[in-house]
């Protein structure tokens, strides 16, 4: 196998997330990365550094520093201004080669995963995709991913022991974000950077920003699956009132009853509600990582052996076709109203 660009014996020991920031605000991943990294820093007595580029961005450096960095390093300059891959894989690459961390962990953003894997390629090492759960060895200083696949059928462990940096990119939502500390200070470390236009080979001709829903912020969720038999406008009625979103299993966004990005689970989206409804859904683990992490589930299912029972916090053996209508209109009667 070929050799990393620096060994194991030239590595620092620290954990390095890379802070994704557009328009010169963080991305919640990078706040999410932070949490877990200041957790897995404190257990091996390591540092943790936030790498962040773009252009004009030392504001973020306090905000990172807040949430959990003991350093910033910033990869400041005009290229960097809008993400090219060109242009951020080399200042990244520069940025690794002078710190050697050990561990650097990537949002698994569209983004995020266009960098990491370009840059897995110029460091000669190897590159763990779409995680949910990362550990660390305090004595071994080696990182563990835990990747789930074939609809969460089976849960791989993989690890580089041989390889540095060890890389991971971390699925958004995994992760909860820690309360920043504003008293907090560290390190600003700004990196001289070489970097000129004839790298770029795309460019940027117009920037669009979708309106889609982003489920991974949403305080309730009204989930469907194919118990609900396409009917999610019962669905939306009930999360309308509860000042929520809808979101589905698989099945249904294939069949194209809701839009791909409501989709949840491991081949969607990972949320963590204050409540969530799970209405027809029989509950197999794929779709469950998607809101294990919910403060209350509630499952809406014919089936009293459904499997997702035994994920629920409130349990409604029944159909969901006339639960969910009936929830409608105690809520609608509750508040004094016939309508949504």
């Amino acid at each position: 196998m070929v050799a990393s660009r620096y060994t194991v014996e030239e590595q620092r020991q620290a954990i390095w997330v890379y802070l994704e920031q557009t328009s010169g605000e963080l991305e919640r991943i990078s706040l999410e990365l932070l949490s877990k990294g200041r957790q897995l820093a404190d257990r091996a007595g390591w540092p943790l550094a936030g790498l962040i580029c773009g252009h004009q961005v030392r504001p973020l450096a306090q905000q990172a520093l807040a949430h959990g960095a003991d350093e910033v390093w910033l990869a400041d300059h005009l290229l960097l201004a809008d993400f090219a891959v060109e242009t951020f894989a080399q200042a990244t690459f520069a940025a690794l080669m002078q710190g050697r961390p050990s561990v650097f962990l990537v949002g698994g953003t569209p983004n995020g995963r266009d960098l990491a894997g370009r840059l897995a390629v110029r460091l000669r090492t190897g590159l763990n995709a779409d995680c949910t759960n990362l550990r660390l060895d305090p004595r071994t200083g080696i990182l563990t991913s835990e990747i789930t696949g074939f609809g969460g059928g089976v849960l791989a462990l993989l690890e580089m022991p041989n390889h540095r940096p060890q890389m991971a990119t971390v699925r958004p939502g995994v992760f909860a974000p820690a309360d920043a500390d504003p008293g907090r200070t560290g390190r600003v470390i700004e990196l001289p950077l070489d970097l000129s236009p004839e790298i770029l080979r795309t460019g940027r001709v117009k920037r669009v920003v979708g309106r889609g829903v982003d489920l991974t912020q949403a305080s309730v969720l009204v989930c469907g699956g194919r118990g609900v038999a396409g009917d999610f406008d019962m669905l939306e009625r009930l999360a309308r009132l509860l000042g929520g979103e809808v979101g589905a299993t698989r099945p249904p966004a294939d069949e194209g009853h809701v839009e791909r990005e409501r989709q949840v689970g491991q081949t969607g989206v990972v949320c963590r509600p204050k409540l969530a409804f799970a209405c027809g859904i029989s509950g197999a683990s794929h779709f469950v990582v998607g809101i294990q992490e919910a403060d209350t589930v509630v499952a809406i299912n014919t089936d009293p052996e459904a499997p997702i029972f035994e994920f629920s916090d409130y349990c409604i053996v029944g159909d969901a076709s006339r639960v969910v209508p009936a929830l409608v209109r105690a809520l609608q009667e509750r508040r004094g109203t016939t309508h949504d």
